[in-house]
């Protein structure tokens, strides 16, 4: 068995597409629009994929306890100063809890904390 996608339901497809895109780095796979109400879109590389999903017919979840985690190229700071930059919540310092990682929480546009990560093993 393998770990197929994971799935955030937003409010705005266009808006999250943006951040995942120019923050994240990832690309659309595929992008699907079923009906009136209903678009998806499937996002990354390899076989793990990041899907979002707009449905204005569907209430807005509860997304406290859920994160997710991007490794990043580089130095955090950069980042950090970017997305900040563009008005994102920083929602923690760098956090380092030994000596080859590093890493700090932002909250996307709908409210899932996401993880970005300098490993330099």
């Amino acid at each position: 068995m393998k770990f197929s996608w994971t799935t955030l339901h937003v409010k705005d497809l266009e808006i999250s597409l943006n951040f995942y895109q120019t923050f994240v780095g990832l690309k659309v796979n595929r992008r699907m629009k079923l009906n009136d109400q209903l678009e998806l879109a499937f996002l990354g590389e390899g076989e793990t994929e990041l899907e979002l999903i707009q449905d204005s017919g569907a209430p807005a979840g509860n997304v406290d306890g859920i994160s997710i985690g991007f490794l990043v190229e580089g130095k955090l700071e950069p980042l950090m100063q970017e997305l900040a930059a563009e008005g994102f919540i920083q929602q923690s310092e760098i956090i380092s809890p030994n000596p080859v990682m590093r890493f700090f929480y932002v909250k996307d546009p709908d409210g899932f904390s996401v993880q970005f990560v300098e490993d330099n093993r």
